[in-house]
Parts: structure tokens; sequence; C-alpha cells
């Protein structure tokens, strides 16, 4: 133990165990709500409790938190006198308050700050989200939309748009899906099921589209890309409960998507609506790097970061793909695309530690947005797409390719906290 250790456990001595605890508990509460994964939500919870000169022993799923306090003044004999089980919903990335909660964390730990009034504090960052929030995450998914189309997908300028019209429309659903549970439920299946029967219908009486495009890129956001790299990272660093949970939550959306897709598909030819699926003139190859700028600040708003991280996180994310795409193009006899994503997971995994050990702040600022592009969850998705069209070879092809690029993200994520060792556990 480091002699500032010490010397903060003596300062939170005289302080009543029942203010630590629940000043402990919400700060584990705030880091759940705002996506942190289990292994660095258990790592911060416990290096702040022992600094308030207590233990704590945490176990963290996407669904519940259990936490046993013991005070460190009993010495190692000590059993715990607290035991608290948490109850959440799964938590969604909010890099803002997420940093926020992080500061007053350093801030009541240094002293700077009374314990109740940084409970007062964290409990203050639970508010609803503003007017111009909401607005701001609606429009985030019709850019992102629109992005995708035109930066992965190479569709055309009508495709392009139209992905971005259904994408806002998306927005709208999730929105209203946040503070309805029992749509929540099946706000994914409406999703794809809207998003699929809008592309269709465009297509058959307004302008031919190039359905899969459209539709893949207006559910991008949607597709729990995410939460399967946080579930095999998890799993890899030996928490295994809450990445088998996190796997199976990611499937089942998975699973949501693709019946509503092929839901709307059916519907509209019981109706005799048939798509003109044709493929227009692409987009020109420079509109690549106006369509990454647009995701990196899509993905900014997208993930609420700060006005002050949008410059890191737009760095991030043009950083993480570039890598990608660089890595596919050098790869020699190596397959490309594990490659490159290895490559993108390296040097964002490297980068994200070194932004947190030179700007004292949490390394999620770069590390989130930055592998969105990267994470295999539109590949997923076809695979679901193809086994459940009845094409089992397609889609078992495309699932082990989910695999291979899920394990080169995981692994490139792993050996950047190798190159530059993480000094935060956020």
């Amino acid at each position: 133990m480091s002699a500032g250790d010490t010397i903060s456990q003596q300062q939170f001595a005289t302080t009543a165990l029942t203010t630590r605890i629940a000043f402990l508990l919400e700060l584990a509460r705030r880091l759940h709500q705002y996506g942190t994964s289990a292994p660095r939500l258990e790592m911060a919870v416990a290096g702040a409790a022992q600094r308030l000169g207590l233990s704590a022993d945490v176990w963290s799923s996407p669904t519940a938190i259990i936490i046993s306090f013991a005070d460190l003044a009993q010495g190692e004999e000590g059993v715990a006198q607290t035991t608290q089980v948490m109850r959440l919903a799964p938590g969604e990335v909010n890099l803002e308050r997420l940093c926020e909660a992080d500061d007053i964390a350093d801030r009541a730990i240094a002293g700077e700050l009374g314990l109740r009034e940084g409970f007062r504090l964290l409990r203050a960052l639970g508010l609803p989200d503003t007017r111009r929030e909401k607005l701001g995450l609606i429009a985030s998914y019709g850019l992102s939309a629109a992005s995708i189309a035109a930066l992965f997908l190479h569709s055309s300028w009508v495709d392009l748009l139209v992905a971005a019209a259904i994408g806002l429309m998306i927005g709208g659903i999730t929105l209203l899906a946040a503070s309805r549970p029992r749509l929540a439920v099946a706000s994914d299946a409406i999703c794809a099921l809207v998003a699929t029967a809008v592309t269709i219908v465009v297509s058959a009486f307004v302008v031919p589209l190039a359905i899969k495009s459209v539709v893949l890129a207006s559910l991008i956001i949607l597709i729990p890309g995410m939460s399967l790299t946080t579930a095999v990272r998890e799993i890899s660093s030996q928490h295994l409960v809450s990445g088998m949970a996190r796997m199976g939550g990611a499937m089942s959306t998975l699973l949501k998507l693709t019946f509503g897709t092929i839901a709307a598909t059916q519907l509209c030819a019981a109706f005799g609506i048939v798509a003109r699926d044709f493929a227009l003139p692409a987009l020109p190859a420079w509109t690549d790097y106006p369509a990454l700028l647009a995701a990196a600040v899509a993905f900014a708003i997208l993930f609420r970061a700060a006005r002050r991280d949008w410059p890191a996180v737009i760095v991030a994310v043009v950083v993480g793909y570039l890598a990608t795409r660089w890595g596919g193009a050098i790869s020699g006899s190596l397959p490309a695309a594990p490659f490159g994503v290895f490559l993108g997971g390296l040097l964002l995994g490297a980068f994200a530690n070194i932004y947190a050990r030179y700007a004292d702040r949490p390394g999620a600022v770069i590390r989130e947005p930055g592998i969105l592009l990267l994470v295999p969850g539109s590949v997923g998705f076809r695979s679901m797409s193809f086994l459940l069209e009845r094409d089992t070879s397609l889609g078992m092809d495309t699932g082990l390719l989910l695999l291979t690029l899920l394990v080169s993200l995981v692994a490139g994520l792993m050996f950047g906290d190798l190159l530059v060792s993480p000094r935060r556990s956020l």
C-alpha cells in the first residue's frame, strides 16, 4: 500500500461507515448506468473503497451489482459488515456524465469535496435528458445511418437520404421506448419492422433502392456490436457470468432485429408490395472522408460526449477507421479484415491509455467511440438473417467471420493495454 493510500484511509477513519458506503454505492450505480464494463467497474469501486478505508468485494453484471463492505480498521480478520444488492437496467454509454462521476470521485477521495456533497452531486447526475439532448440523440441516429451508407456500403445518394430519414424515425422510436417499459421490450423488433417496411414501400412506389444496404445502415446503431465486443472482453478477463449474460442479451437483440426485418418482408409480400431492388450509381470515392467526419460527429452526440471532448472523440474515430483500413491494405498474406481490426484495436487501446494518463480523463472517451466503426455487429445481423432464411452454409460462414473479428478486436485492445499500461480503471 502506498503512503498516499494510508493517509487517505486515516483521513476518512472518522467518517461514518454508512456515509462512506452510501457514496460508494451511488458511484457504482452511476458507473453502471453510464456503460462501464464489469472489470473496470469492479476495479474502480474496489479502489475507491480502499482509499476510503473500506474493503469492497464487488460483483457486477449487466443487470445487477452486489457489493460487500468491511472496515479496514478491523484488520485482516474483519468480516463483511454490510452487503448491498442493486437491481439495475443495462447501462448505456454517456461519456459526459461518466467523466463527471469520475471527477466527483477523485475530488471526494482527495478531500476536496465532502462525501455527503459528493453523494448529492452523484445523485444529481441521474436527472433526465433535456429536450435539446433528446433532439440531438435523434439527429445522431439519422447522421450515423447516412454515414454508414456512404462509408461502408458505398450506396447511392438516394440510399443515403432514405437511410438518414429512417434513422431519424428509429431514433424517435428508441426515445419513446426509453420511458415506456412495454414498448421497450419490443422496440428492436418494431424498429426493424418499420425500417424494412418503409424501405420496401419507397423502393416499390418512389425510387429503386438497394434494400439490404438501406436497412442495414438505418439499423446500424441498434445492432449490438459494442455489446458483443464487451461480452468477449469480459469473458477473456474471467468475468464469466457478466460476459455470458451480456452475450445472451446481444444475441436476443440480433434475433429481434432479424425477426422484425423478415416479418416486414413477408407482410409487404402478402399485400403485393414488391420492391424494385436496383443498384443506382455508387457515391464517388471522395465522399468517404466527409462521411467519416460526419460519423465521428454523430458518435460524439450518440455517446453524449462533453463539448471539450469532441476533438478527442473525432480523432479516435478517424484513427480507428484509418488504422483498420490501412491495416487491411498492408496485411499481405494475412486475412485483411481480422488484421485490420486487430491493428485498429491495438492503436485505440494504447491511445486511450495515453489520453487517460495525460489528460486525467477516463480512457473510455477514446475507447468507446473509437471502436464503434470496428465492431462486427452488422456481420452478426447478416449471419442471423441468413440462418432464418435457411441459408445455413452462408449463415455459418458469416458467423465464423463474426467470431474471428470479435477475437481480433478484443486481442488488439488487450495488446494495446500491454503496449501502454493503463493508469486509471476507467
